[in-house]
This record gives structure tokens, C-alpha cells and sequence, in this order.
């Protein structure tokens, strides 16, 4: 790990304010009505009715999305043993999952007690305030007793992730595999390395499926868990076998699936090679498998591998079902996770990839086998399907099995409420991330003398999201890089074009005047402009062919870089004027704005065509477009030449628009648009369901001014502008650009590239 990435990472849990997390009230408070609702007296008649019904504390307070991670610290991954106040950490970061892929709250507790009696007396303690707990990072085997003694006096669920996360997802990779190579898990013989708690849960979870205990060979530190070694440990013993068997070596011979939850490198491929027809392969040691597929399918091409790294097929990671284990086992009011609910869940998970994925999905793996088969066993982790699939599956599990205390009476607008979750999540880059990582291209940058750009390129290095090209002078960027003691090396990480030393000078100036030259440059000017505007090499690497896409912006008027990419790069072929685009993540959606940058009084025929474009990239991030022309007029009330633009707009959409099942409706106020039931009273036949997703503004002004007041006011992440309509894939950002927008830009502008190489 670099001293530059552990600098990043303390920064990163430094700023904006310390930590990862924070508490919001969800109630306004701004009133003294509002005062004595929330407190006293008003507070006192939600205290009774609890008292008269304690299942209305789900629906008085805040515990019936509320979890606590808990932990003392004695088993933190890849730390050990490092005491509650160190784990915390790492106890936020779980919350921020909860949070980010589920929509639950967490409250993260890290106590001081090893003594486990005491322990379990604090966790047991908690129940009056939480709808679950999830244990973390506690030490086998005290885990274990922990589990089973907080289960058995608690009434609300209780579930050590590091045990049946990892069982949950490993059983469905083990149960889909088997399907797949036509055995069945009663006839198969299993050898595990790895007898600590996530491994003896895995091989648990797997009897519950049918997998016999004398099948399996369970191998620690020591060798096999043999009757002569007399262990006491109870989950080791509960697969003690009676065998000649002593080393991991023999307990593989013949095996038909491997379960590694332990140390790099112990299969070795002599091992593999004396596995059974069609082998299992489970290697989850991280970062460094057990053995590296690669190794396994020299020796054995007929072998299925799981890992749990995300640079493999069949990652076995276990964000694939803890936050919607918890979801749908709050939603019903569950007693307890119990066996039928985690069985469930390796269902839910196999079937998943029988089907085709989302075309998201598909997106972000460019190149990849995304069917049922060796290389697609497992969802992918940012699969949309994930939290109404597996959520609903486990509300289903608990309601059949009789744990359920609020029971869900329409499943299946319950999944449809769960599918809406996905986007309020602020998950809105994460598939894009992950597609550009599949095949990073060419992204030049125009101000490569500033110290936040240069800041971008290490994270967009770090993530392998592109290739990064840089515009300045190179005395400066090096003297930049060695003062802010950055890992930039140029003409090895990173390249760097000279707008006054380079290669490709004469090419340059010369495709630029023959771009300028009937709009009064000069061979003089041409060389003025290639020497003090870096947007403007920038795009012409780009329209030559040396880069394949480009960001801009940081610096200087965002118009001036816009006429730069129009003189050079130009329009696509139909498009008569280029528009912006910008979203806004909120906790109550994820939101896109046109037009917020270019057009200051469109007419309504570039309204509609900006309507279109914007429609169409917003499928990019996996949205359907749900789309408001705003206006101050609702359905035609007003007649002002703004209200008579924007219903003219509507019409030209409708006329224009390929997609014949485009959600459109206008002109309408912003609060029409925002909620479906008052545009109900108000128009009950508009053809727009629900909240609307993209609102195209009247002009300029409003877009902009709309877009960084809730940007403020709403504490929103801001992603863009996304310029529409060009050429080639180019973004011009703003000055208050962060690290973070220039690093999702990058992302996005790479999928860009990648689409525009495939036409």
C-alpha cells in the first residue's frame, strides 16, 4: 500500500468534517408548533400509544430502519485484534453500506468487553432501540456463543455478517455450481481450509442444503479435524471425521468442491490436480486466493473458480445480501433471520443469473460472460435487481416461516418500492464506474497546471478508470508533482503533451487552421491560441485521434471552452445545438436539470431536442427518464409566450422523440412535478407516473439558478454538466469542480468512448 494511498485514505475519513457518517432529523423543526409536535407535549401521545402497542414503536420511531453494528474489536479483517476504538472505523463503513445499498440507518456501537457474559449482557440491552443487530468482527469462537445466546433472549434479528454473509453468498455459488456441472450437494465431497467462524458457517449453511457432515473434511492450521485430535472447539467438532486423512493435501483428493476461507497460495496445483471430474473451486482468501484461477484452469480447464475479488468472475462478496437480508427483515418486523430466510436468500442469488441481466448490468462488464454458467454464478454486486429480489425473498422467507410481526399484504408493490430505492441510494455512478474500468480510454486534460486535476489523475490512476493525457508546460507539472509529492510519472502513468514542445505541434496548428480559417485566424493567431489555451490543444487531441475523449473547465468561463468545442470538435450528424445537462443526488432522488450551462432562451425546438438528447444519456446511469417541462403554467392555464414555448415543446418531443414510450408531460410547475398525487388533483390524465427525473427548464436562468440552490440547500452530490449533442465525447466542468466530480466525469466520459468506438 502507498504512502500516497494511506495519505488519500486519512483525508478521505479527515474531511469535509471527521468520520463517515452523521444523524439528520427527518421532521421539520422550524416552528414552535412544530416544537411541541416533535418534543413536549406532543411527544407524550406517541410514548402511549407505544405503551398500549409496542409494534407502534415501527411506526412512531425511527426503530424499524434502525440497525446497530456491534463489536469489541478482537477480530477486525486483515488487523486482528485491535480493540473496539480502532474497529470504528470500520464499523462506519458498514453503516455507509447499510445506508448506500439498502437505505438503512445505522448506529455503530464499539464496546469495551471481552468477557462474553458481560458482552452479550450490553448487545442483549440494546433491543428497546434497534429493528437488528448485525455483530462484527468478533473472534472465533466466541462468536459463535455470542450469536446463539443474543438470538435465543432477543426478539428482533441477530446476524454476524462475517459468518453467514460470506456463508450465504459462498452456498449460492457452491448450489448454482453444482446445478450447473450435474451433481448433487448430497453426493459431493467437500475439503475446506479455514476452520474459523466464516467457514464453519459456510459448511453449515451448506448442510442446510443437503450437504452431508461426513462428506466433508474440514482442515485448520494443524491438518484435518480428525476424532484423535480430540478438539473442543464446537464448530470444529461438529465435523470431526474418523479418518486416516492428515494433511489439506489428502482431504482434496478426490474432493469435489474446495472451500478456502484462509491463507495465499495453500492449493497448490499438484492438490488440484487430484480433485474430482468438474472441481468447485472456492478460493475467498483476499487479496491473494488460495490459488489464482489461472493456476487451477492450467491444470484443470473443467474447473468452476470463485474468489472474493472483484478482478474475477464469481466474486464471492458479501454485499451481495447483508444490507437486503436486513431490509426485507425489518419491513416485516422480524423476529429472528432465521435458517429458511438464509436459504432463501442462496436462492434468490443463484436464479438471479438465470436470467439476463439488467442492460446496466451488461454495460459495466463489457466483454464478460454475463450467463448462466462457469464464469456467471453469482449477481453482480451493482445489480438494481439486488435489493428487490433478495429483500423480497427474505420478507417472504420470514412471513412463510411464522417470524414475521408485519407481514406485507402486496409483494408486489413492495418490490416495486424497493426498486425505487436503488435510486435514492447515491449509487447513480456506480455502474459507470465499474464500465469504464472494463476498458479505460484516452481522457486528455486542459488544465493540467491545476493541483486539483493532477489530484483526480491519482484516483483515476488508482481505480484504472482511464488513461490520463495532460495539457501544460512541463517544467510546471513536474515542479507541481514533486511539491505535492504526487505518483505521477510522466511518460509512464500518465502523459503530457506541451502545448509548446511537442511531437504533434505542426499537425495540430494545422487542423486548426483548417478549421479557423474562414472565421478570421491567421497562422499568427493559431499560434497565440495553441500557446494559451490548453481547451483548445485539448480538443484538437481529441478531433486528431491522440486522445479519445477530454475534460475541461476548471479554469476560466464555462462559454469560453464551449466555443472552443464547437469550433473544433464540432456537433453530431442530426444535432443543430449543443446543451447541458447536470444531476443533482439528493436523499430524496437522484435528479437531472437541462439546460444549465449553454442555451440562455432556448426556443422550443431546441427544447425538444435537448429533451431527447437528455433522455437518452440519462439511460446511461440506468434511469428511465421521467420527464417535466416546467413551466410557471399548469396544462395550458396561462397562456405567456414562456407557458406557449414550453406546450409547444411537449408537442415537438412527442413528434421527434424516437422512443414512442418516453414518460413526457408539460408544462407544469415544480411542485407538480415533484408529486404525483397533487398533479393527480390537478390533471388526473397525465401520462407521467410518479416523481418526475428529468426537468427541462424555460431557459437558462431558471435551470441554473434551480440547479445550485438545491445543490446548497439540499446538501446534494453534483454530478456534470454533461455536455449533450457533441461530436466526440468531451465535458466542460465548472471552477467549483471537486476531485470527486472531475474523477466521475472521467468515468462517465470513458463509457462516452467506449460507446462512440462501437458505432
Amino acid at each position: 500500500m502507498s504512502n500516497e494511498f494511506r495519505e488519500a485514505a486519512l483525508n478521505y475519513h479527515r474531511y469535509p468534517k471527521p468520520g463517515k457518517i452523521e444523524v439528520n432529523p427527518t421532521t421539520p423543526l422550524a416552528t414552535q408548533r412544530d416544537l411541541a409536535l416533535a418534543y413536549s407535549p406532543g411527544v407524550a401521545h406517541a410514548c402511549e400509544l407505544i405503551v398500549q402497542d409496542p409494534n407502534e414503536a415501527a411506526n412512531m420511531t425511527a426503530r424499524g430502519n434502525l440497525v446497530a453494528v456491534v463489536t469489541n474489536g478482537t477480530a477486525v479483517l486483515g488487523l486482528g485484534n485491535i480493540g473496539p476504538l480502532a474497529s470504528k472505523p470500520v464499523m462506519e463503513g458498514k453503516g455507509v453500506l447499510f445506508k448506500k445499498f439498502a437505505g438503512i440507518d445505522v448506529f455503530d456501537i464499539e464496546i469495551q468487553q471481552d468477557d462474553i457474559d458481560k458482552f452479550i449482557d450490553t448487545v442483549v440491552s440494546l433491543e428497546p432501540t434497534f429493528g437488528g443487530i448485525n455483530l462484527e468482527d468478533i473472534k472465533a469462537p466466541e462468536c459463535f456463543e455470542i450469536e446463539r445466546r443474543c438470538r435465543e433472549r432477543m426478539t428482533i434479528p441477530v446476524f454476524h455478517d462475517d459468518q453467514h454473509g460470506t456463508a450465504i453468498v459462498a452456498a449460492a455459488a457452491v448450489d448454482n455450481g453444482l446445478k450447473y456441472i450435474g451433481k448433487k450437494i448430497e453426493d459431493v465431497i467437500v475439503a475446506t481450509s479455514g476452520a474459523g467462524a466464516a467457514g464453519i458457517a459456510c459448511l453449515n449453511l451448506m448442510v442446510s442444503l443437503g450437504l452431508k457432515r461426513e462428506n466433508v473434511y474440514l482442515c485448520d492450521s494443524k491438518g484435518v479435524v480428525t476424532k484423535e485430535r480430540n478438539v473442543t472447539d464446537p464448530g470444529k467438532k461438529s465435523y470431526e471425521q474418523d479418518t486416516d486423512k492428515k494433511t489439506l493435501a489428502d482431504a482434496v483428493k478426490g474432493a469435489d468442491v474446495f472451500l478456502g476461507l484462509s491463507a495465499p497460495g495453500v492449493l497448490t496445483q499438484e492438490m488440484v490436480k487430484t480433485m474430482a471430474d468438474k472441481p468447485l473451486i472456492l478460493a475467498m482468501a483476499n487479496p491473494t486466493p488460495e490459488i489464482m484461477p489461472h493456476e487451477a484452469h492450467e491444470v484443470r480447464p473443467d474447473a468452476i473458480v470463485c474468489t472474493g475479488r472483484s478482478d474475477f468472475p464469481n466474486q464471492v462478496n458479501n454485499v451481495l445480501c447483508f444490507p437486503f437480508i436486513f431490509r426485507g427483515a425489518l419491513d416485516v418486523g422480524a423476529t429472528t433471520i432465521n435458517e429458511a430466510m438464509k436459504v432463501a436468500v442462496v436462492h434468490a442469488l443463484g436464479k438471479m443469473t438465470h436470467g439476463q441481466p439488467p442492460d446496466v448490468v451488461a454495460r459495466a462488464y463489457p466483454g464478460q460472460t454475463l450467463q448462466y454458467g462457469p464464469e456467471y454464478l453469482l449477481p453482480k454486486p451493482f445489480d438494481p435487481r439486488l435489493i428487490s429480489v433478495i429483500s423480497s425473498a427474505v420478507a417472504q422467507a420470514a412471513m412463510d416461516s411464522g417470524v414475521a410481526t408485519r407481514p406485507i399484504a402486496d409483494m408486489e408493490a413492495y418490490q416495486t418500492e424497493l426498486s425505487s430505492m436503488v435510486y435514492r441510494s447515491g449509487t447513480l455512478m456506480q455502474p459507470i464506474v465499474v464500465q469504464a474500468k472494463q476498458n479505460p480510454k484516452r481522457v486528455v486534460y486542459a488544465e493540467g497546471e491545476e493541483i486539483k486535476v493532477l489530484r483526480s489523475i491519482e484516483e483515476i490512476i488508482d481505480e484504472n478508470l482511464a488513461k490520463p493525457i495532460i495539457v501544460g508546460r512541463t517544467e510546471v507539472i513536474k515542479a507541481l508533482i514533486e511539491k505535492e509529492s504526487l505518483s505521477l510519472v510522466i511518460g509512464e502513468n500518465v502523459e503530457l503533451i506541451d502545448p509548446n514542445h511537442h511531437d504533434r505541434y505542426d499537425d495540430y496548428a494545422k487542423l486548426y487552421l483548417e478549421k479557423m480559417q474562414r472565421r478570421g485566424l491567421t497562422p499568427t493567431t493559431i499560434h497565440e491560441d495553441l500557446s494559451t489555451s490548453p481547451t483548445v490543444t485539448a480538443a484538437l487531441a481529441v478531433e486528431i485521434g491522440d486522445a479519445d475523449a477530454m475534460i475541461c473547465g476548471v479554469t476560466g468561463r464555462y462559454l469560453n471552452h464551449f466555443r472552443h468545442i464547437v469550433d473544433i470538435i464540432g456537433r453530431k450528424q442530426g444535432v443543430a445545438r449543443l446543451s447541458a445537462m447536470s444531476a443533482l443526488i439528493l436523499s430524496k432522488g437522484t435528479f437531472f436539470i437541462t439546460d444549465t450551462h449553454v442555451n440562455d432562451d432556448p426556443t422550443a425546438e431546441e427544447i425538444a431536442e435537448t429533451t431527447c438528447l437528455a433522455a437518452e444519456a440519462m439511460r446511461n446511469f440506468s434511469f428511465e427518464p421521467k420527464v417535466a417541462l416546467i413551466s410557471h403554467s399548469n396544462f395550458g392555464s396561462l397562456s405567456t409566450p414562456s407557458a406557449r414555448k414550453m406546450r409547444e415543446a411537449l408537442r415537438l418531443v412527442k413528434e421527434r422523440c424516437k422512443d414512442d414510450n418516453l414518460m413526457v408531460e408539460g408544462e407544469m410547475r415544480m411542485d407538480l412535478a415533484m408529486s404525483a398525487e397533487l398533479r393527480a388533483e390537478i390533471f388526473p390524465n397525465s401520462k407521467l407516473v410518479g416523481q418526475a427525473n428529468l426537468l427541462v427548464m424555460p431557459n437558462l436562468d431558471t435551470a441554473n439558478s434551480t440547479f445550485n440552490m438545491v445543490k446548497n440547500i439540499g446538501d446534494g452530490v453534483a454530478v456534470g454538466p454533461i455536455l449533450l449533442g457533441a461530436a466526440k465525447p468531451c465535458h466542460i466542468l465548472t471552477t467549483s469542480a471537486s476531485v470527486r466530480r472531475l474523477v466521475n466525469m472521467t468515468a462517465l466520459a470513458v463509457v462516452n468512448a467506449q460507446a462512440a468506438s462501437s458505432e
